[in-house]
């Protein structure tokens, strides 16, 4: 019975983890954590010859609500609308833009690593 009440409560963690990471968008978390889950699901089993059923039944409510809640909260972050912050210009900004620039003249060499000759 306790190893299945442990993996109960792997299962639940993991669940957890993955509805995180299923409303962030993390595909490669949700994928390690679902992973993870299903080992807890297997030891969650192992109470059920004992006939003790609460730990599988508790890790499976745990993904599904942690699926639906994470898919939910998912779509509703992607229909929020972002907005570009709007950068704001100065006279210095606009005079420093314009201004002109010296052209490096033919034959000078501009960088500051000395030119080896072969």
């Amino acid at each position: 019975m306790p190893i299945g009440i442990g993996g109960a409560v792997l299962a639940v963690i993991c669940a957890i983890v993955a509805g995180v990471a299923l409303a962030g968008g993390a595909a490669g978390v949700f994928g390690g954590a679902l992973g993870v889950w299903i080992v807890g699901m297997l030891l969650s089993l192992a109470a059920s010859f004992a006939s003790l059923w609460a730990p599988v039944i508790v890790s499976g409510a745990a993904l599904v609500v942690a699926l639906v809640l994470g898919g939910i909260i998912h779509a509703v972050l992607l229909s929020t609308p972002t907005r570009m912050p709007v950068a704001e210009t100065t006279e210095a900004d606009v005079e420093a833009a314009t201004a002109p620039t010296a052209k490096p003249r033919a034959g000078v060499q501009t960088s500051t690593v000395p030119a080896v000759a072969s």
